[in-house]
């Protein structure tokens, strides 16, 4: 590419208009079945309760939060978005080799039932084997057939969707983060905290070398030119998360909690994520819990170590031992 092209590239985005890629959206939208019209996922309730889908767990009818570009929804849906505004829809077609893949008839195949648990042996059941998820189409005997395709593998879709709002506030934008990947988004907030760390300072540059000390005859130290620390305080801007037990037990949530506070992280420009434990009555142990219940990105055990005065701890060695012998 030309100088002038790249210049014309780069004035092109400036003039962009809509939506572009790294936006935060709120949709609502409807994906279903082109041949059948069967609904699979909606923000819709009357849709929902129309489908006979609106009792399911945890199904929520409220705009979802995405982000352009970023792969969380269809890339033909991405490209549609790109430069339009609030209140602008869509529908848009997705092929299966875009969406779930086209059907593949190698992957039915007859398994020994014994590698299905007992409580799995029917027709129509999700089972995980030989770490494949599949599901069962016919069980005989000790025979079983399971289909390793993807329920949705070799449909067509339909993607309709609003867009409902744009979301600048970054608090809203670690919400939608976060339900992107969790079904239930526990409380959250942002501060800026002052914080004491160590940083590395490198020697002068214009300082002598030991080699040039030597030669004017003067006496070298070498940890002279060895690199030093020294506490400082700076700013971070936390994002704080309250460690409820619905998301310290969520199993996804266990699995990538580091890859999502990175996520969040990068995203927002944020200096690091604390998971915080808030215990009712207060008092040492809820700051304690809370800083030892996950700080990410940060790790900030040392520093509510740091806030305990150890004077004002009485340890009795002989009662300690007493107590033990006990």
């Amino acid at each position: 590419m030309s100088e002038n092209e790249a210049e014309a590239t780069d004035a092109d985005d400036a003039d962009a208009e809509g939506l572009q890629d790294g936006d935060f959206v709120e949709l609502d939208y409807t994906l279903r079945t082109t041949d059948d019209d069967d609904v699979i996922d909606t923000t819709h309730e009357s849709v929902a309760e129309e489908a006979g889908i609106a009792d399911e767990e945890n199904r929520d009818f409220t705009p979802r939060t995405i982000i352009v570009g970023d792969g969380h929804v269809f890339e033909s849906v991405d490209e549609s978005l790109r430069g339009s505004e609030v209140g602008d829809s869509d529908s848009v077609t997705v092929s299966p080799e875009e969406g779930f893949g086209d059907y593949d008839p190698e992957e039915v195949q007859t398994v020994s039932a014994d590698k299905i648990p007992e409580d799995d042996r029917y027709p129509g059941a999700t089972v995980q084997i030989d770490r494949q998820q599949g599901h069962i189409e016919t069980i005989i005997g000790g025979r079983a057939r399971v289909n390793f395709n993807h329920p949705l593998a070799g449909e067509e879709l339909e993607y309709d969707y609003e867009i409902a709002a744009v979301v600048d506030d970054r608090e809203q934008q670690a919400e939608g983060i976060l339900g992107m990947h969790l079904q239930a988004v526990p409380d959250l907030w942002i501060e800026t905290d002052e914080v004491d760390e160590e940083v590395t300072v490198e020697p002068d540059e214009d300082s002598e070398t030991p080699e040039e000390s030597l030669a004017d005859g003067e006496a070298v130290d070498d940890e002279d030119a060895e690199p030093t620390t020294e506490t400082q305080t700076v700013e971070k801007e936390t994002l704080y998360i309250e460690a409820t037990q619905q998301l310290t037990m969520n199993q996804q949530w266990m699995m990538g909690k580091t890859q999502i506070a990175q996520e969040i992280t990068d995203k927002l420009g944020l200096d690091r994520v604390i998971v915080q434990e808030i215990l009712d009555g207060g008092g040492m142990m809820g700051g304690m819990g809370g800083m030892m219940g996950g700080g990410m990105g940060g790790g900030d055990v040392e520093e509510a170590l740091d806030d305990v005065d150890l004077d004002d701890v009485d340890l009795d060695a002989d009662e300690l031992a007493e107590s033990l012998d006990e």
